[in-house]
């Protein structure tokens, strides 16, 4: 790659910041990106117009409503280009195509019989792909593929270390899916991206210092962002609370000698309740809110109790401002979030305590998708005329 001239660097700096902007804020006028990036109209213009010939972004006719001074008009990311996103669980491989100003424009999940392998994993993605270009993807562009993963994802190269569900050791999912598709790949974990979707764009926006806790099919993962900046640790494995030994006060509510948390607060367990074999994320909260039986209330009493002590251990150690939980852990809190709320704080410290708010994850099943596609994004988003 040929090395930029300070000018070349400061525009391309440039490029990035307008794309990144519409990316992350959706629309705004030219006026607007010329507040907020301190260019003045000319560039901004000259910038805007660069973007567009590349097929980023388009402009749209100002609004009429506006009646104080000359109208502006305003930008929003082009139309049809997508990102790729997908999550291999041991039920389900989901996939999805969502765009650059975050819609899902196809989403289809697979229901699985059998664990699935990395490499049918890269074949069943390239397959999807192909048959979504000649349908509901024909004449989009599609630039990147991004993997959520439940598992430690090898933050260098993308390399998955263990994915203990998948029974995936040092698997190569990244090489193998920019092999099968063509495309540029990023592999990451599940709930670390899950953390990241949430905080950009859901029930974490603009809050600074968050804990993620995600609950899925594989267990509970977890993600963090201290000072508005996501923490991977130093090989990307950081926030695997899922494997942490629960605290838990009564020897009757313990189902696993010796297990960790994710096998106390267990998916599994309230499909099993509910007597379920498998189901995504609402049908098994709506059968869960539509149960009498006095064991599923008690099992949801028992996993709560446990839960708020993994998070009053959290609290005490990261003091975060807010809390968020995703996947069924959000289903476990919505059926009374003020009770668990005061469970942590009967188990925290009371100053880690003050101001905390703990909430559902907003983007519900889209969150791990969004974040995988976010990822996906991130080369395009970081040098836009170079990555197109």
């Amino acid at each position: 790659m040929t090395d930029l001239s300070p000018a070349e660097g400061v525009r391309q700096r440039n490029l990035a910041r307008l794309l990144r902007l519409v990316h992350l804020e959706g629309p705004l006028s030219r006026a607007n990106l010329t507040g907020v990036t301190g260019l003045n109209r000319s560039t901004i213009a000259d910038l805007v117009a660069e973007l567009a010939r590349e097929g980023l972004v388009v402009e749209r006719a100002p609004d009429p409503s506006r009646r104080v001074g000359r109208p502006s008009p305003v930008v929003a990311v082009a139309p049809g280009v997508v990102a790729v996103a997908v999550n291999p669980e041991v039920d389900a491989l989901t996939i999805a195509a969502v765009g650059l100003d975050r819609e899902i424009v196809r989403r289809e999940r697979i229901d699985l019989e059998h664990l699935i392998t990395p490499e049918q994993t890269a074949e069943l993605v390239a397959e999807r792909i192909a048959q979504w270009r000649s349908g509901p993807l024909a004449g989009a562009r599609v630039v990147s593929v991004g993997l959520a993963v439940p598992g430690l994802v090898r933050a260098a190269d993308g390399l998955v270390r263990d994915a203990p569900h998948l029974h995936w050791i040092d698997a190569p999912v990244r090489d193998l899916v920019e092999s099968a598709t063509g495309l540029p790949t990023v592999v990451g974990n599940d709930a670390s991206l899950g953390a990241l979707a949430e905080h950009l764009y859901g029930a974490a926006r603009g809050i600074d210092h968050v804990v993620y806790l995600n609950g899925g099919a594989s267990g509970i993962g977890g993600g963090l962002i201290v000072h508005g900046m996501p923490v991977a640790g130093a090989g990307g494995y950081a926030g695997e609370f899922g494997q942490n030994r629960p605290g838990i006060a009564a020897e009757g509510d313990r189902r696993a000698d010796g297990g960790v948390l994710e096998d106390e607060v267990s998916r599994a367990r309230l499909l099993d309740a509910v007597g379920l074999g498998a189901a995504d994320e609402p049908t098994l909260a709506a059968a869960l809110t539509a149960s009498d039986d006095p064991a599923v209330a008690a099992e949801l009493t028992r996993q709560r109790g446990i839960l708020s002590t993994a998070l009053a251990n959290a609290v005490n150690v990261l003091n975060p401002s807010v809390v968020v939980l995703g996947g069924f852990l959000a289903t476990l809190a919505a059926h009374d979030l003020d009770g668990l709320t005061a469970a942590v704080g009967a188990q925290a410290m009371p100053a880690n305590m003050e101001g905390l708010d703990i909430r559902v994850a907003s983007l519900a099943e889209d969150r791990l998708l969004i974040g995988a596609a976010e990822a996906a994004f991130e080369r395009l988003l970081s040098d836009p005329v170079g990555a197109a």
